[in-house]
């Protein structure tokens, strides 16, 4: 699959009438089309950018800025070990090699049946927690050999439903009713608030005196 389907492509159009211009929506649908494939797709960017009115290669500079857009396919669960120096000096290239060996891939590889993605990453902001990693961009704390061992073979039986498919940003989906949406306008056509007005207001007749 690539471009959205016609059910994400009537919620990509509700995603864009949020925003005052289309293309601020980029992002938002970069997600919704990672949610979709669980990766970003070439077909997937044009269709982004028809949508919100751009070039695919603009979409694409969007994306590829962001480490969590995935360009190629990936696992249904990617994991990332984290061998920054906390982590490092705490064991986390050990862990790393435990994964591997548990996995029987390299970092950066995908399992033969398209289960689990491995990564080696920078610091993943857990450094007092070290060594640390993450599943889907769930965290896992001081994790063992054994930890990492019993959750992976729970995501084998079935038994972790709190970690859902990679590129699911959540297990709910907000929607908001018509008369709900923020009243948008663009940038162009909007006034001044009251408080600015009345900040004038105050601050020339403070001059005039």
């Amino acid at each position: 699959m690539a471009r959205f389907t016609p059910d994400n492509e009537q919620l990509a159009l509700e995603i864009i009438a949020r925003y005052p211009r289309p293309k601020s929506a980029t992002i938002p649908l970069c997600h919704l089309a990672q949610e979709q494939d669980g990766y970003l797709a070439d077909d997937a960017m044009s269709h982004i950018a028809e949508l919100v009115g751009i070039t695919a290669a603009e979409v694409l500079g969007t994306a590829s800025f962001y480490e969590m857009f995935k360009r190629t396919p990936v696992g249904k669960y990617v994991v990332n070990v984290c061998t920054n120096i906390s982590c490092q000096l705490l064991g986390g290239e050990e862990l790393l090699a435990h994964a591997e060996s548990t996995l029987g891939i390299s970092a950066g590889g995908t399992t033969p049946d398209g289960l689990f993605t491995l990564e080696d990453v920078e610091c993943i902001a857990a450094c007092t927690e070290a060594p640390a990693c993450q599943i889907n961009y769930r965290y896992f704390h001081r994790v063992t050999n054994d930890d990492f061992d019993e959750v992976v073979a729970e995501i084998r039986s079935g038994k972790r439903s709190d970690i859902p498919p990679h590129g699911t940003l959540g297990l709910v989906r907000q929607q908001l009713v018509g008369d709900q949406i923020a009243n948008i306008t663009p940038p162009e056509q909007q006034t001044e608030p009251a408080w600015y007005a009345a900040r004038n207001a105050a601050v020339n007749a403070g001059s005039e005196s």
